[in-house]
């Protein structure tokens, strides 16, 4: 059973995480130590709440060499909502600078007449990889439970796995390149879909 690390720096939903991974077929490990973190087989990157916040705290636990260090020995690695912002060289949502790993930023879902932010609920994905790892076995525009007020915008789009619809923007709901995989949506939330994606994800640690 392959293990994965799921990096513990108390700004997650770290047992909702844990319990679809576990479900999906997963040895789940909560941790903060670099060591563990390492010889895991994958590794998950969750968040909840405010980008500075979050930034802030993985870097009061010393945690960015060890996701760099996890990235760059192609670890299979998942950033899992401000998981997925975190990734990013900056957030309009603060003033710290992210982990730089994804080029580009993260941008505000822009106010439309009607519109509700924060986009909540289930929306449907556009695939832009329709090869990628995580889609196999999934409907062409499988469906996902979204909560958030900001997106990820990469400089190059071909990091976009998949995007989303909300009023008239166009919002990144996953990237993909190599062994890095990050999505906007919860997929511990997102009932057979996600636990599907989960299952997608566990099968590279194989």
């Amino acid at each position: 059973m392959p293990t994965v690390a799921i990096i513990d720096y108390d700004s997650g939903n770290l047992h909702s995480a844990a319990k679809g991974l576990e479900t999906a077929g997963a040895r789940v490990l909560i941790s903060r130590d670099p060591q563990q973190i390492l010889r895991a087989d994958g590794v998950v990157l969750p968040g909840v709440g405010a980008f500075d916040q979050a930034i802030a705290q993985l870097r009061q636990y010393d945690l960015e060499p060890v996701i760099n260090q996890a990235i760059a020995q192609q670890q299979p690695f998942l950033g899992i909502c401000v998981g997925m912002q975190l990734l990013f060289d900056s957030s309009a949502e603060g003033n710290l600078p992210g982990l730089g790993i994804i080029p580009g930023k993260v941008v505000k879902i822009q106010p439309e007449p009607h519109l509700t932010i924060p986009h909540m609920g289930w929306n449907q994905l556009q695939v832009a990889q329709p090869d990628c790892s995580l889609w196999q076995q999934l409907d062409p525009n499988p469906w996902f439970y979204f909560v958030h007020s900001y997106f990820g915008l990469p400089q190059d789009s071909s990091w976009i796995a998949a995007s989303t619809t909300h009023g008239t923007q166009t919002l990144t709901a996953a990237i993909a390149r190599a062994n890095l995989f990050a999505v906007q949506f919860h997929p511990e939330k997102s009932s057979r879909s996600g636990l599907q994606m989960l299952r997608n994800f566990i099968k590279l640690l194989a």
